[in-house]
């Protein structure tokens, strides 16, 4: 309904309608709305500002997010490749320590090898050296010994004698190649040997004589003769006592002098290691006897001061050691004993100390206007809180001339079972307290 000319038919004609005029009521209703219209328009865009602020605000923290996961991201795969490559570095510098070593152990193999082919060609050089060296000299030998043993035996008449030298000699070369047999089989070559220097001492003595007695040898070829016949065999006898000690395994001196030498280190060492050894056990065998004789001196003194001090606990602790069968009264012995005559957990603590302990307590919490733990707190639950005296009580001394209230009997409440278990508690300290200037 508005205030404007409105044009009506009325019984089929136009009517003009009244003047308009204004309603303040509509107007207000209007305003009301166009207010509220546009508060609810600030209202929506005010609301879709703030979600696209918040969208925006979200956008930016989930991109925030967004950044820092990446940036985790990437830093977890730089330490992972990092991981990698110092895993790969390691395994790399393994291998290469492994293959150095392997390459050391090869090389050190190779050495000692290629030293033990030098050993053996070494010794396969200076065998054969004496091998031949001792060969020669018996060729020397019989070259020189043959000659003056056939003019000693030439005889025109009996020429068969010229054989002679052959026998002698060939005796001693013979019994040399079966004592090398002998050794080259393991077979005893002590025979051999005696057959050689029988043969060769016979073929010397028979150049000597030959020498001094016949005046065409001379004595100068019997005697060169004589070291002849012994010479070559005696060295070729040494050679093969060479070989048969070598493939018997027998040591020779110098190895056996070696083999002495590292068996008297090892003994030198093993006495060393047995004086060391002796001398720890006397050092800890001399501090356990200390240490026992300090704590045999202790549990004295300790034993002591209190059989001094406490002497009932010390009885009853006494009586229960020897009823256990302990050499000592041990700390829990003692504290049983001092359970069982004080009634109290922890050694040191009396009845006396405890309520001397109690009132203590009692006194600094009620300067200090704390709430008291223990009985008392229990009497001042019951007794309720502090109230103020109010002056002008009837029973009071404003108005009464000063007149202190008659006390009647029965006009005092009972005290309770905590008030007298802390009064009991309390009265031997007390009396103690009471007791010690008189004392003085």
């Amino acid at each position: 309904m508005t205030a404007v000319s409105v044009e009506k038919r009325v019984n089929g004609t136009l009517a003009a309608s009244p003047e308009p005029r204004f309603d303040p009521v509509a107007l207000a209703e209007a305003e009301a709305i166009r207010t509220r219209a546009a508060a609810e328009a600030d209202a929506l865009r005010a609301k879709a500002e703030g979600e696209a602020e918040a969208e925006k605000i979200k956008a930016a923290e989930q991109a925030e997010k967004d950044r820092i996961a990446n940036e985790r991201a990437r830093m977890r795969l730089e330490k992972e490749q990092a991981d990698h490559q110092a895993h790969l570095a390691k395994k790399a510098a393994e291998t290469a320590k492994t293959k150095a070593e392997e390459e050391k152990a090869q090389q050190a193999a190779a050495d000692q090898e290629a030293e033990e082919a030098q050993r053996a060609a070494e010794q396969e050089r200076t065998e054969n050296l004496w091998k031949w060296g001792a060969r020669g000299i018996y060729l020397v030998g019989l070259i020189i010994a043959a000659p003056v043993q056939f003019l000693a035996f030439w005889d025109p008449k009996r020429p068969f004698m010229i054989a002679a030298p052959a026998l002698l000699e060939g005796l001693a070369l013979v019994l040399a190649c079966g004592a090398a047999w002998a050794v080259a089989h393991r077979r005893d070559v002590l025979p051999y040997r005696i057959g050689i220097m029988a043969g060769a001492l016979i073929a010397a003595g028979i150049n000597l004589w030959h020498g001094l007695t016949d005046e065409a040898i001379g004595l100068n070829a019997g005697l060169i003769g004589a070291i002849a016949s012994l010479g070559g065999p005696i060295v070729l006898m040494a050679y093969e006592h060479g070989i048969a000690q070598k493939v018997d395994g027998i040591p020779s001196f110098r190895e056996r002098r070696a083999a002495e030498r590292v068996k008297r280190e090892a003994e030198a060492a093993r006495e060393k290691a047995r004086v060391e050894k002796q001398a720890a056990e006397a050092k800890a065998a001399a501090e356990k006897a200390a240490d026992k004789a300090r704590a045999l001196q202790e549990q004295q003194r300790r034993d002591d001061d209190r059989k001094a001090s406490h002497k009932d606990v010390w009885e009853t602790a006494d009586a229960m050691r020897s009823a256990r069968g302990a050499e000592f009264v041990t700390e829990q012995i003692w504290a049983e004993a001092w359970y069982r005559e004080t009634g109290c957990k922890t050694v040191g603590i009396t009845p006396e100390i405890e309520a001397r302990s109690r009132v203590a307590q009692t006194r600094m919490q009620t300067a200090t206007e704390l709430p008291i733990e223990g009985p008392l707190s229990l009497l001042e639950s019951q007794k309720g809180p502090r109230t103020k005296r109010d002056p002008n009580a009837p029973d009071g001394r404003r108005k009464n001339g000063g007149t202190p209230p008659v006390r009647r009997p029965g006009d005092t409440p009972p005290y309770t079972p905590a008030a007298k278990t802390q009064a009991r508690l309390e009265q031997p300290s007390v009396a103690a307290a009471n007791a010690r200037p008189n004392a003085n």
